[in-house]
């Protein structure tokens, strides 16, 4: 099956739902191509024990009533064989080809994840991980969660977890008590951000709520049992149930650096419209740094209004500087300090997937060899997990991922290539 849009969006999380929202109103025939089941991303999932926010349902709503709209949910880019069109698989089985005149790259961002000993233990998962699991369905009344990492996404996942009836141990942030407080006193520049954390963090008195701590090793017999952390000079043990962790978040890239696009500062570069250094690409939210829903929705309607070729109101650009401020804020107060990057020990899984050791890769000069010589990042994540960790580590940046890029159906290749290029598929 083959079809032609005007614009392309991959992504519907807050940055894609707007950028559609904006062409769509315009009159374009816009796709919107996302890997969930439901529209909202990360930031707005969607599950049996959530409510839709409020800008959720108006784009939603936007979607639903627009007949020039085509939205291709459980939908997952597998390649771009030609310029100007990308190879999708979905859940069911069905492959397409679409071709666009213009595509906007809205691919958010993914947990950052470091590992310690015992990270692979069944009951370890990402903070955000986490939240997406409960919003899913998973169950955790009475289980004693540990939440650790770094950034406000701690905040978050401390909130989904006690509202779904577990019993938080703790929050174990990496960030010092100075920088945690000074980011606290800047929000007062956010009043949204302000009232957002308040409520975040309602009944947060008597929580272990420790900084400049970072969690060490993962401890249980098939499953989490305790955590050790360290706090200054010494280690606590931590006895809990589910260790929920991430040290912030990293743009998703594989696509934009498929694509040829310019990164700069681990994100997509772009220019004041949201223009790639590509031509009829554009990209816009977490993928292009990380800044929070707020930014990631000016970002999507500038993306949306410049890819549909009208002006861009000088409202909608001071908009987004104010909260890029935010988002320098936010950078500062939350950056991996030392003890975060201290590399594990040797025997550490780096590659969960095809289970290679920190030690196994050490001795590599970059990511390229480290994968020809130990397949590190050849498993189903394709590098996302433990490239991250190795960028952290030895400095190492990802190498243009190859297609496809992620795991995909030998017929999906063979159905969805264009006639022309079969062969070459």
């Amino acid at each position: 099956m083959k079809l032609d849009f005007d614009i392309v969006v991959v992504g519907a999380g807050p940055a894609g739902l707007a950028a559609a929202c904006e062409a769509l109103r315009l009159g374009k025939r816009v796709a919107i191509v996302d890997d969930n089941p439901r529209p909202g991303g990360q930031i707005w999932r969607q599950g049996p024990h959530t409510q839709a926010s409020p800008p959720m349902r108006r784009m939603s709503g936007a979607l639903d009533t627009a007949e020039n709209a085509t939205i291709l949910s459980a939908t997952r880019v597998v390649a771009a064989p030609v310029p100007q069109a990308l190879l999708l698989e979905s859940d069911d089985g069905s492959a397409r080809y679409v071709s666009y005149s213009e595509l906007i790259l809205a691919t958010g961002a993914r947990e950052r994840l470091l590992p310690c000993a015992g990270w692979t233990l069944p009951g370890v998962t990402g903070a955000g991980g986490l939240q997406a699991l409960v919003k899913g369905g998973m169950p955790v009344r009475g289980e004693r969660v540990v939440i650790a990492g770094t950034g406000p996404l701690l905040m978050a996942a401390l909130a989904t977890a006690r509202a779904a009836g577990a019993n938080v141990v703790a929050v174990v942030e990496q960030a010092t008590l100075a920088s945690v407080l000074r980011f606290g006193l800047s929000l007062a520049a956010t009043p949204s951000k302000l009232w957002q954390a308040m409520r975040l963090t309602r009944g947060f008195a008597g929580l272990a709520y420790w900084t400049d701590s970072v969690v060490r090793e993962v401890r249980g017999e098939g499953r989490v049992e305790s955590v050790v952390v360290r706090r200054g000079m010494r280690d606590v043990v931590l006895e809990c149930d589910r260790l929920a962790y991430g040290y912030g978040l990293v743009p998703n890239l594989t696509l934009a650096l498929a694509l040829e696009c310019d990164i700069r500062a681990g994100a997509i570069a772009v220019d004041g419209r949201q223009r790639t250094s590509m031509a009829h690409i554009w990209a816009a939210g977490e993928c292009t740094g990380i800044g929070g829903a707020e930014l990631a929705c000016v970002e999507g309607r500038i993306a949306g209004l410049a890819a549909s070729g009208v002006p861009i109101p000088p409202a909608l650009v001071r908009t987004r500087e104010r909260w890029r401020r935010f988002a320098a804020r936010l950078d500062e107060a939350f950056a991996l300090g030392e003890a975060a990057r201290e590399q594990p020990a040797n025997d550490t899984l780096l590659c969960r997937c095809e289970d290679v050791s920190i030690g196994a890769v050490a001795g590599y000069a970059n990511w390229r060899d480290a994968k020809l010589h130990t397949r590190c990042g050849m498993g189903p994540c394709q590098g996302r997990i433990c490239g991250t960790a190795a960028q952290v580590y030895f400095g190492w940046d990802s190498a243009p991922p190859r297609p496809p890029f992620t795991p995909a159906r030998i017929g999906t290749l063979l159905q969805a290539a264009p006639a022309d290029r079969s062969r070459t598929l």
